[in-house]
């Protein structure tokens, strides 16, 4: 899964408040060509719609983020999703996926964070609150001694079209995580078209770093 992953340069963070929305979302996102998805577990509808999304879409990547309760990681696991990520770093969370053979990615902000992951033999972190923490410059000083070792980070938070291609650029940034792909509004409004329009964009902006 994390090969899979590491091919997927724009993976959008979703808060989706009704499950209604579950379906019509990851169709537009589809539709915009974007295979991936991860469905905070910040409201009480996310259960629902991982399961309504991993049944109707199986060949979609389906990570479920947020995840930062026992039982929001068993209800992750008993979904079958592909990957679980965090703000934070848990060993308790981080061995549970492990046992379930499921790819967890922990947010990290600190060298001892970094090297507590790569302790657990974790080769992907999320680096959080990307912005708020420093940007792309406090991250290339952040990972200049962990680079060589093989880790790569997905920064999000504060990650957005016109900054992306600057993440992207650093290689030890394997992708970004970005919640303006579809907004909580635009969710709502059931806005659809825009949000597959705003994928196309975040998906061309990353192609051109590619060529």
């Amino acid at each position: 899964m994390l090969n899979e992953l590491l091919k997927r340069p724009v993976i959008p963070v979703i808060v989706i408040e009704d499950a209604n929305d579950a379906e019509p979302l990851a169709e537009a996102l589809l539709k915009g060509g974007m295979d991936v998805i991860e469905v905070t577990c910040r409201t009480a509808a996310a259960p629902e719609a991982l399961a309504r999304i991993k049944k109707s879409f199986p060949g979609m990547l389906l990570g479920a983020g947020t995840v930062v309760t026992p039982d929001q990681a068993k209800m992750c696991i008993d979904t079958g999703v592909s990957f679980g990520l965090a703000p934070g770093l848990n060993p308790d969370t981080v061995k549970f996926f492990q046992d379930h053979s499921t790819l967890f990615i922990p947010g990290v902000m600190t060298p001892s964070e970094i090297e507590k992951g790569l302790s657990l033999g974790l080769k992907m972190l999320k680096f959080f609150p990307a912005g708020a923490a420093g940007g792309v410059n406090m991250l290339k000083n952040l990972a200049a001694p962990y680079g060589p070792l093989g880790v790569k980070f997905c920064p999000t938070g504060g990650v957005n079209l016109d900054n992306m291609q600057e993440w992207l650029s650093q290689p030890v940034v394997s992708a970004i995580g970005g919640s303006w792909l579809a907004t909580k509004q635009q969710i709502a409004d059931k806005q659809w078209d825009v949000i597959t329009d705003q994928v196309k964009a975040a998906l061309a902006k990353a192609a051109e770093l590619a060529d």
